[in-house]
Protein backbone atom coordinates (compact mmCIF):
# COMPACT_ATOMS: atom_id res chain seq x y z
CA UNK A 1 0.00 0.00 0.00
CA UNK A 2 2.97 2.16 0.41
CA UNK A 3 3.31 5.31 2.74
CA UNK A 4 4.42 8.58 1.99
CA UNK A 5 5.75 11.59 4.71
CA UNK A 6 6.57 14.97 4.00
CA UNK A 7 7.77 18.52 5.33
CA UNK A 8 7.10 21.85 3.50
CA UNK A 9 8.74 24.95 4.91
CA UNK A 10 9.27 28.10 3.04
CA UNK A 11 11.42 30.13 5.78
CA UNK A 12 13.79 27.06 6.85
CA UNK A 13 16.55 25.34 4.35
CA UNK A 14 15.74 21.54 4.61
CA UNK A 15 18.85 20.12 3.54
CA UNK A 16 19.90 20.39 6.78
CA UNK A 17 16.77 18.89 8.39
CA UNK A 18 17.35 14.62 6.53
CA UNK A 19 17.12 13.03 9.37
CA UNK A 20 13.84 14.61 11.02
CA UNK A 21 12.61 14.15 7.03
CA UNK A 22 13.47 9.94 7.75
CA UNK A 23 12.27 9.50 10.64
CA UNK A 24 9.13 10.66 9.83
CA UNK A 25 9.15 8.37 6.69
CA UNK A 26 10.48 5.40 8.47
CA UNK A 27 7.26 5.56 10.45
CA UNK A 28 5.59 3.98 7.47
CA UNK A 29 7.49 1.33 7.24
CA UNK A 30 4.58 -1.12 7.94
CA UNK A 31 2.76 0.61 5.10
CA UNK A 32 6.18 -0.06 2.68
CA UNK A 33 8.63 -2.60 3.84
CA UNK A 34 10.18 -3.42 0.83
CA UNK A 35 11.87 0.04 0.80
CA UNK A 36 12.91 3.67 1.66
CA UNK A 37 13.66 6.98 -0.24
CA UNK A 38 14.06 10.64 0.55
CA UNK A 39 14.36 13.75 -1.97
CA UNK A 40 15.02 17.27 -0.69
CA UNK A 41 14.82 20.40 -2.65
CA UNK A 42 15.85 23.31 0.06
CA UNK A 43 12.08 23.99 0.82
CA UNK A 44 10.76 20.59 -0.47
CA UNK A 45 11.28 17.43 1.68
CA UNK A 46 9.28 13.98 0.41
CA UNK A 47 9.85 10.64 1.99
CA UNK A 48 8.37 7.46 0.80
CA UNK A 49 7.93 3.76 2.35
CA UNK A 50 7.12 1.38 -0.65
CA UNK A 51 4.82 -1.86 -0.93
CA UNK A 52 6.47 -3.28 -4.40
CA UNK A 53 3.18 -4.23 -6.83
CA UNK A 54 3.55 -3.14 -10.08
CA UNK A 55 7.33 -2.55 -11.78
CA UNK A 56 9.21 -3.88 -9.13
CA UNK A 57 12.54 -2.48 -10.52
CA UNK A 58 11.80 0.68 -11.69
CA UNK A 59 9.18 2.15 -9.65
CA UNK A 60 10.90 3.28 -6.81
CA UNK A 61 10.19 6.90 -5.10
CA UNK A 62 10.17 9.09 -4.62
CA UNK A 63 9.88 10.21 -8.53
CA UNK A 64 11.25 12.82 -10.31
CA UNK A 65 10.75 14.53 -13.89
CA UNK A 66 13.10 16.67 -15.46
CA UNK A 67 14.23 18.60 -18.07
CA UNK A 68 17.41 20.00 -19.20
CA UNK A 69 18.78 19.17 -16.16
CA UNK A 70 16.45 20.77 -13.53
CA UNK A 71 13.80 19.37 -11.86
CA UNK A 72 10.85 20.01 -12.94
CA UNK A 73 8.52 18.16 -9.99
CA UNK A 74 8.64 15.11 -7.81
CA UNK A 75 6.15 12.64 -6.50
CA UNK A 76 5.77 10.41 -3.52
CA UNK A 77 2.79 8.54 -3.86
CA UNK A 78 0.54 5.94 -2.19
CA UNK A 79 -2.01 3.60 -3.98
CA UNK A 80 -2.56 2.50 -7.64
CA UNK A 81 -4.51 4.12 -10.43
CA UNK A 82 -6.03 1.50 -12.56
CA UNK A 83 -6.68 2.97 -16.17
CA UNK A 84 -2.80 3.93 -15.81
CA UNK A 85 -1.94 2.05 -19.28
CA UNK A 86 -5.00 3.79 -21.01
CA UNK A 87 -3.77 7.04 -19.54
CA UNK A 88 0.46 6.44 -20.24
CA UNK A 89 -0.90 5.36 -24.23
CA UNK A 90 -2.86 8.91 -24.44
CA UNK A 91 0.07 10.80 -23.13
CA UNK A 92 3.14 8.81 -25.53
CA UNK A 93 0.32 10.45 -27.78
CA UNK A 94 1.34 13.66 -26.81
CA UNK A 95 4.89 13.31 -26.84
CA UNK A 96 5.61 12.26 -23.32
CA UNK A 97 8.59 9.84 -23.00
CA UNK A 98 8.44 6.76 -20.51
CA UNK A 99 11.60 4.92 -18.45
CA UNK A 100 9.53 2.92 -16.09
CA UNK A 101 5.99 0.63 -16.46
CA UNK A 102 4.83 1.46 -13.26
CA UNK A 103 1.78 3.96 -12.47
CA UNK A 104 3.42 6.17 -10.50
CA UNK A 105 5.08 7.56 -13.32
CA UNK A 106 2.15 7.98 -15.36
CA UNK A 107 0.75 9.75 -12.60
CA UNK A 108 3.75 12.32 -12.72
CA UNK A 109 3.43 13.00 -16.25
CA UNK A 110 -0.53 13.67 -16.21
CA UNK A 111 0.43 16.24 -13.52
CA UNK A 112 2.64 17.80 -16.16
CA UNK A 113 0.73 17.45 -19.41
CA UNK A 114 -2.72 18.78 -17.62
CA UNK A 115 -2.04 20.63 -14.62
CA UNK A 116 -4.05 20.49 -11.61
CA UNK A 117 -7.00 19.12 -13.40
CA UNK A 118 -5.04 15.74 -14.43
CA UNK A 119 -7.17 14.58 -10.94
CA UNK A 120 -10.31 14.51 -13.27
CA UNK A 121 -8.43 11.68 -15.12
CA UNK A 122 -7.39 9.22 -12.61
CA UNK A 123 -9.14 6.29 -11.47
CA UNK A 124 -8.19 4.49 -8.92
CA UNK A 125 -7.57 4.71 -4.81
CA UNK A 126 -4.65 6.53 -3.94
CA UNK A 127 -2.78 9.55 -1.91
CA UNK A 128 -0.06 11.42 -3.28
CA UNK A 129 2.42 14.55 -3.32
CA UNK A 130 3.33 16.76 -5.71
CA UNK A 131 6.39 19.12 -5.45
CA UNK A 132 5.91 21.71 -8.05
CA UNK A 133 9.46 23.16 -8.50
CA UNK A 134 8.63 25.51 -10.97
CA UNK A 135 6.10 27.24 -8.71
CA UNK A 136 7.01 25.77 -5.67
CA UNK A 137 4.05 24.78 -4.52
CA UNK A 138 3.11 21.30 -2.86
CA UNK A 139 -0.09 19.14 -4.38
CA UNK A 140 -2.09 16.85 -1.70
CA UNK A 141 -4.79 14.92 -3.28
CA UNK A 142 -6.71 11.86 -2.31
CA UNK A 143 -8.82 9.52 -4.06
CA UNK A 144 -12.49 9.98 -4.49
CA UNK A 145 -13.67 7.69 -2.06
CA UNK A 146 -11.00 8.34 0.37
CA UNK A 147 -9.73 4.70 0.47
CA UNK A 148 -6.02 5.33 1.02
CA UNK A 149 -5.31 8.01 4.33
CA UNK A 150 -3.41 11.01 3.80
CA UNK A 151 -3.05 13.62 6.88
CA UNK A 152 -1.19 17.34 7.40
CA UNK A 153 -0.64 19.76 10.03
CA UNK A 154 -0.12 23.33 8.98
CA UNK A 155 3.96 24.14 10.91
CA UNK A 156 6.00 27.23 10.69
CA UNK A 157 5.60 28.60 7.08
CA UNK A 158 4.60 25.69 5.63
CA UNK A 159 3.28 22.00 6.46
CA UNK A 160 3.96 18.36 7.18
CA UNK A 161 2.01 15.52 5.87
CA UNK A 162 1.95 11.93 5.76
CA UNK A 163 0.19 8.76 5.26
CA UNK A 164 -0.94 8.53 8.84
CA UNK A 165 -0.59 10.83 12.21
CA UNK A 166 2.44 8.76 13.34
CA UNK A 167 4.62 10.65 10.68
CA UNK A 168 3.69 14.18 11.41
CA UNK A 169 3.90 13.12 15.33
CA UNK A 170 7.72 11.57 14.58
CA UNK A 171 8.63 15.50 14.13
CA UNK A 172 10.34 16.76 17.30
CA UNK A 173 8.71 19.95 17.56
CA UNK A 174 4.89 18.47 17.06
CA UNK A 175 2.87 17.21 20.23
CA UNK A 176 0.85 14.34 20.61
CA UNK A 177 -2.34 16.68 21.78
CA UNK A 178 -5.59 14.93 21.96
CA UNK A 179 -8.53 17.50 22.35
CA UNK A 180 -12.05 17.27 23.49
CA UNK A 181 -12.98 17.03 19.74
CA UNK A 182 -10.41 14.39 19.52
CA UNK A 183 -11.43 12.27 22.33
CA UNK A 184 -15.38 12.46 20.44
CA UNK A 185 -13.11 11.06 17.31
CA UNK A 186 -12.04 8.17 19.41
CA UNK A 187 -14.91 6.88 20.88
CA UNK A 188 -17.21 7.65 18.22
CA UNK A 189 -18.34 4.46 16.07
CA UNK A 190 -19.13 6.58 13.06
CA UNK A 191 -17.37 9.59 12.12
CA UNK A 192 -17.16 12.91 9.79
CA UNK A 193 -14.11 13.59 7.29
CA UNK A 194 -11.90 16.04 7.59
CA UNK A 195 -10.68 16.10 11.23
CA UNK A 196 -8.05 14.16 13.10
CA UNK A 197 -7.58 12.74 16.70
CA UNK A 198 -4.74 15.22 17.03
CA UNK A 199 -4.71 18.62 17.70
CA UNK A 200 -3.59 21.17 14.72
CA UNK A 201 -3.81 17.88 12.33
CA UNK A 202 -6.07 18.26 9.46
CA UNK A 203 -7.20 14.48 7.08
CA UNK A 204 -7.56 15.76 3.06
CA UNK A 205 -11.12 14.84 2.44
CA UNK A 206 -12.11 12.00 -0.12
CA UNK A 207 -12.10 13.90 -3.40
CA UNK A 208 -10.20 16.73 -2.74
CA UNK A 209 -6.90 18.40 -3.68
CA UNK A 210 -4.92 20.14 -1.03
CA UNK A 211 -2.45 23.28 -3.06
CA UNK A 212 0.64 24.64 -0.40
CA UNK A 213 2.18 27.90 -1.95
CA UNK A 214 3.62 31.22 -0.48
CA UNK A 215 0.28 32.50 -0.60
CA UNK A 216 -0.78 30.02 2.05
CA UNK A 217 -3.19 26.19 1.93
CA UNK A 218 -5.95 26.20 -0.52
CA UNK A 219 -8.05 23.33 -0.48
CA UNK A 220 -10.99 21.97 -3.25
CA UNK A 221 -13.47 19.78 -3.73
CA UNK A 222 -12.34 17.93 -7.47
CA UNK A 223 -15.36 15.15 -6.96
CA UNK A 224 -17.96 14.13 -5.01
CA UNK A 225 -21.07 11.55 -4.84
CA UNK A 226 -23.92 13.19 -6.56
CA UNK A 227 -28.07 11.17 -6.32
CA UNK A 228 -29.59 11.12 -9.21
CA UNK A 229 -33.17 9.26 -10.40
CA UNK A 230 -32.48 6.00 -11.75
CA UNK A 231 -34.12 5.76 -14.73
CA UNK A 232 -32.80 2.51 -16.65
CA UNK A 233 -34.80 -0.27 -17.19
CA UNK A 234 -33.55 -3.88 -15.01
CA UNK A 235 -32.07 -5.48 -18.25
CA UNK A 236 -29.65 -2.00 -19.01
CA UNK A 237 -29.18 -2.09 -15.14
CA UNK A 238 -27.95 -5.51 -15.09
CA UNK A 239 -25.37 -5.26 -18.20
CA UNK A 240 -23.96 -1.74 -17.11
CA UNK A 241 -23.09 -3.11 -13.91
CA UNK A 242 -21.78 -6.45 -15.24
CA UNK A 243 -19.86 -4.37 -17.67
CA UNK A 244 -18.70 -2.34 -15.07
CA UNK A 245 -17.24 -5.27 -12.87
CA UNK A 246 -15.48 -7.26 -15.74
CA UNK A 247 -13.24 -4.20 -16.66
CA UNK A 248 -12.63 -3.35 -13.00
CA UNK A 249 -11.84 -6.81 -12.19
CA UNK A 250 -9.57 -6.60 -15.10
CA UNK A 251 -7.72 -3.55 -14.28
CA UNK A 252 -7.78 -4.45 -10.10
CA UNK A 253 -5.80 -7.96 -11.07
CA UNK A 254 -2.91 -5.99 -12.86
CA UNK A 255 0.26 -6.97 -10.30
CA UNK A 256 3.69 -8.37 -10.59
CA UNK A 257 3.52 -9.84 -6.89
CA UNK A 258 1.37 -13.00 -5.77
CA UNK A 259 -2.77 -11.63 -5.49
CA UNK A 260 -5.16 -13.19 -3.58
CA UNK A 261 -9.10 -12.86 -2.52
CA UNK A 262 -10.63 -12.17 0.74
CA UNK A 263 -13.68 -14.50 1.02
CA UNK A 264 -16.20 -14.36 3.90
CA UNK A 265 -19.00 -16.05 1.42
CA UNK A 266 -21.46 -13.51 1.37
CA UNK A 267 -22.28 -12.09 -2.01
CA UNK A 268 -20.26 -9.10 -2.16
CA UNK A 269 -16.69 -11.07 -1.69
CA UNK A 270 -17.91 -14.23 -3.46
CA UNK A 271 -18.56 -12.39 -6.70
CA UNK A 272 -15.02 -10.46 -6.60
CA UNK A 273 -13.31 -14.15 -5.78
CA UNK A 274 -14.85 -16.02 -8.25
CA UNK A 275 -14.26 -13.18 -11.29
CA UNK A 276 -10.49 -12.56 -10.29
CA UNK A 277 -10.63 -16.67 -10.27
CA UNK A 278 -11.41 -16.67 -13.87
CA UNK A 279 -9.14 -13.80 -14.65
CA UNK A 280 -6.09 -15.29 -13.02
CA UNK A 281 -7.34 -18.85 -14.45
CA UNK A 282 -7.28 -17.13 -17.99
CA UNK A 283 -3.93 -15.33 -17.59
CA UNK A 284 -1.70 -17.96 -15.48
CA UNK A 285 -3.92 -21.07 -15.76
CA UNK A 286 -3.92 -21.45 -12.08
CA UNK A 287 -6.77 -20.85 -9.26
CA UNK A 288 -6.55 -17.54 -7.37
CA UNK A 289 -5.32 -18.05 -3.83
CA UNK A 290 -8.53 -17.26 -1.39
CA UNK A 291 -8.56 -16.73 2.50
CA UNK A 292 -11.42 -16.40 5.45
CA UNK A 293 -11.69 -16.10 8.44
CA UNK A 294 -13.25 -18.05 11.50
CA UNK A 295 -13.76 -17.76 14.88
CA UNK A 296 -13.41 -20.75 17.26
CA UNK A 297 -16.36 -21.59 19.18
CA UNK A 298 -18.20 -18.22 18.27
CA UNK A 299 -21.39 -19.34 17.19
CA UNK A 300 -23.19 -18.08 20.45
CA UNK A 301 -22.35 -14.45 18.96
CA UNK A 302 -24.64 -14.78 16.46
CA UNK A 303 -27.62 -14.68 18.33
CA UNK A 304 -27.60 -10.87 19.49
CA UNK A 305 -25.68 -9.66 15.97
CA UNK A 306 -28.09 -7.52 14.23
CA UNK A 307 -26.24 -7.69 10.84
CA UNK A 308 -26.21 -11.38 10.69
CA UNK A 309 -27.87 -14.57 12.51
CA UNK A 310 -25.67 -17.54 11.40
CA UNK A 311 -21.70 -18.21 10.80
CA UNK A 312 -19.76 -17.44 7.47
CA UNK A 313 -17.70 -20.59 7.01
CA UNK A 314 -20.03 -23.15 5.93
CA UNK A 315 -21.12 -21.00 2.95
CA UNK A 316 -16.95 -20.26 2.39
CA UNK A 317 -16.84 -23.96 2.06
CA UNK A 318 -19.82 -24.46 0.10
CA UNK A 319 -18.19 -22.02 -2.51
CA UNK A 320 -15.03 -23.26 -2.38
CA UNK A 321 -16.00 -26.18 -3.15
CA UNK A 322 -17.93 -25.27 -6.55
CA UNK A 323 -14.89 -22.72 -7.22
CA UNK A 324 -12.05 -24.71 -6.89
CA UNK A 325 -10.03 -21.64 -5.69
CA UNK A 326 -6.53 -22.50 -3.60
CA UNK A 327 -7.97 -22.03 -0.26
CA UNK A 328 -6.76 -21.47 3.10
CA UNK A 329 -9.16 -21.14 6.57
CA UNK A 330 -7.82 -19.00 9.23
CA UNK A 331 -9.48 -19.87 12.55
CA UNK A 332 -8.44 -17.26 15.44
CA UNK A 333 -9.26 -18.15 19.01
CA UNK A 334 -9.71 -15.62 22.28
CA UNK A 335 -6.51 -16.28 23.38
CA UNK A 336 -4.67 -15.03 20.12
CA UNK A 337 -7.10 -12.38 19.89
CA UNK A 338 -6.75 -11.30 22.90
CA UNK A 339 -3.12 -11.18 23.26
CA UNK A 340 -1.13 -8.08 24.41
CA UNK A 341 1.66 -7.86 21.56
CA UNK A 342 -1.18 -8.12 19.00
CA UNK A 343 -3.20 -5.44 20.74
CA UNK A 344 -0.20 -2.99 21.11
CA UNK A 345 0.73 -3.70 16.93
CA UNK A 346 -2.70 -3.00 16.50
CA UNK A 347 -2.59 0.53 18.73
CA UNK A 348 0.51 1.42 17.04
CA UNK A 349 -1.31 0.69 13.52
CA UNK A 350 -4.17 2.43 14.33
CA UNK A 351 -2.09 5.91 16.32
CA UNK A 352 -4.76 5.81 18.81
CA UNK A 353 -6.42 3.13 20.96
CA UNK A 354 -9.70 1.66 19.80
CA UNK A 355 -12.87 1.96 22.06
CA UNK A 356 -15.80 0.83 19.67
CA UNK A 357 -15.82 -2.89 17.23
CA UNK A 358 -14.05 -5.08 20.58
CA UNK A 359 -12.16 -7.96 18.48
CA UNK A 360 -12.53 -5.93 14.62
CA UNK A 361 -9.58 -5.04 14.57
CA UNK A 362 -7.01 -7.70 16.23
CA UNK A 363 -8.80 -10.27 13.98
CA UNK A 364 -8.38 -8.26 10.77
CA UNK A 365 -4.63 -7.93 12.32
CA UNK A 366 -4.36 -11.43 12.64
CA UNK A 367 -5.75 -12.46 9.10
CA UNK A 368 -3.61 -10.21 6.94
CA UNK A 369 -0.59 -10.93 8.84
CA UNK A 370 -1.43 -14.77 7.87
CA UNK A 371 -1.85 -13.30 4.55
CA UNK A 372 0.77 -11.09 3.78
CA UNK A 373 2.90 -14.55 4.30
CA UNK A 374 2.09 -15.81 0.81
CA UNK A 375 0.16 -12.63 -0.91
CA UNK A 376 1.00 -8.90 -1.70
CA UNK A 377 -2.37 -7.75 -2.96
CA UNK A 378 -5.88 -9.13 -1.56
CA UNK A 379 -8.91 -8.39 -3.35
CA UNK A 380 -12.44 -7.69 -1.12
CA UNK A 381 -15.93 -6.58 -1.67
CA UNK A 382 -15.67 -4.20 0.85
CA UNK A 383 -17.69 -0.96 0.43
CA UNK A 384 -20.15 -3.37 -1.84
CA UNK A 385 -23.03 -2.88 0.91
CA UNK A 386 -22.90 1.16 0.62
CA UNK A 387 -23.17 0.76 -2.93
CA UNK A 388 -25.58 -1.79 -3.42
CA UNK A 389 -27.85 -0.88 -0.13
CA UNK A 390 -26.84 -4.08 1.66
CA UNK A 391 -27.02 -2.54 5.25
CA UNK A 392 -30.85 -2.48 7.17
CA UNK A 393 -30.63 1.26 7.21
CA UNK A 394 -31.43 1.36 3.50
CA UNK A 395 -34.30 -0.72 4.02
CA UNK A 396 -36.22 0.30 6.90
CA UNK A 397 -38.62 3.33 6.83
CA UNK A 398 -37.85 4.94 10.32
CA UNK A 399 -33.92 5.11 9.26
CA UNK A 400 -34.76 6.16 5.62
CA UNK A 401 -36.69 8.82 6.84
CA UNK A 402 -34.45 9.79 9.71
CA UNK A 403 -33.55 13.62 10.23
CA UNK A 404 -29.76 12.84 9.56
CA UNK A 405 -27.61 10.02 8.17
CA UNK A 406 -29.29 7.14 8.47
CA UNK A 407 -27.13 4.56 10.35
CA UNK A 408 -26.97 7.27 13.12
CA UNK A 409 -30.57 6.20 14.01
CA UNK A 410 -29.75 2.45 13.88
CA UNK A 411 -26.56 2.75 15.69
CA UNK A 412 -28.03 2.89 19.58
CA UNK A 413 -30.38 0.13 18.28
CA UNK A 414 -26.76 -1.91 17.34
CA UNK A 415 -25.18 -0.73 20.91
CA UNK A 416 -27.96 -2.70 22.88
CA UNK A 417 -28.26 -5.59 20.69
CA UNK A 418 -24.56 -6.26 21.03
CA UNK A 419 -24.04 -5.49 24.55
CA UNK A 420 -27.24 -5.55 26.72
CA UNK A 421 -25.49 -5.42 29.91
CA UNK A 422 -22.90 -3.11 29.06
CA UNK A 423 -22.51 -0.21 31.52
CA UNK A 424 -20.96 3.10 30.94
Amino acid sequence: MCGIAGWVEYDRNLDEQRPIVEAMTRTMARRGPDAQGIWIDRHAALGHRRLSVIDLEGGAQPMIAGEEGRTLACLTYSGEVYNFVELRDELIGRGHRFTTRSDTEVVLRSYLEWGESFVDRLVGMYAFAIWDARKEALLLVRDRAGVKPLFYQPFGSGVLFGSEPKAILAHPDVSPRVGLDGLRRMISTFRMPGGAVYEGMVEVKPGHVVRVSRSGIVQRCYWKLEGREHTDSLDVTIETIRGHFDRIMRQQTVADVPLCSLLSGGLDSSLVTAMADRIVRERSGSAVHSYSVGFVDHGHAFANDPYRDTADAPFVREFVEQVKTRHTEIVLNDLELANMQVRRDVVDALDAAWLSGSDVYPSLYLLFKAVRENSTVALSGEAADEVFGGYQWFHTPETVNFDTFPWMQFAPMTIDAISPRCSW
